[in-house]
């Protein structure tokens, strides 16, 4: 996660100044001079458990050194629902149709600082993966396990609905859990 080290507007070095807020004093990195704001708020993800032929497809992602596969996930783009967000996800990283999207719910992953928002998605199609993803398996809803993080609690809910109690695995001790988009 970014954390500025100077103000973008005056380029002035920022420090931690304490504010007072609706909820009570709150420390916020702050130009001295301008008085800019580094809020930091959490930014939205989308993620898809997407349901391919009956089964739940998971992706590992070209950036991680470890073997993990997870959910498909993405930034909205500006202008577009997260509907429409998480449907042109899909779309990018597997080329499969999305359809028959249900909010599964939102979570928190403050690692990250992000929020995400998870759907379920039936899709339909032929795989193809983009560069950003190395290889996807697919798994019967009784097998897939579930993760101790924010889209892997999605999932786990999403089973749940379906049925059926999830099992939790850990992510490798070696290294840190993927960021989720």
């Amino acid at each position: 996660m970014f954390v500025p080290t100077y103000c973008p507007a005056c380029a002035t070095a920022l420090t931690d100044i304490e504010l007072m807020e609706d909820s009570g004093p709150t420390t916020r990195l702050r130009c001295p001079a301008c008085g800019w704001t580094h809020w930091n708020n959490p930014t939205p993800v989308l993620a898809a458990i997407v349901e391919y032929r009956g089964q739940v497809l998971l992706a590992r992602n070209a950036a991680w050194a470890h073997k993990a596969y997870a959910l498909i996930t993405g930034f909205m783009e500006a202008g577009e629902t997260p509907e429409e967000g998480i449907t042109r996800e899909i779309k990018e990283e597997t080329n499969l149709d999305a359809s028959a999207l249900k909010l599964v719910g939102v979570y928190e992953f403050k690692r990250m600082n992000q929020v995400i928002i998870a759907y379920h998605a039936v899709a339909d199609g032929e795989v193809r993966l983009s560069p950003e993803l190395v290889d996807y398996k697919l798994y019967d809803l009784g097998d897939v396990k579930c993760w101790p993080a924010g889209t892997g609690y999605a999932l786990a809910d999403w089973l749940r609905t379906r049925g059926y109690e999830p099992q939790f695995t850990e992510w490798p001790r070696r290294v840190d859990p993927p960021a989720e988009a």
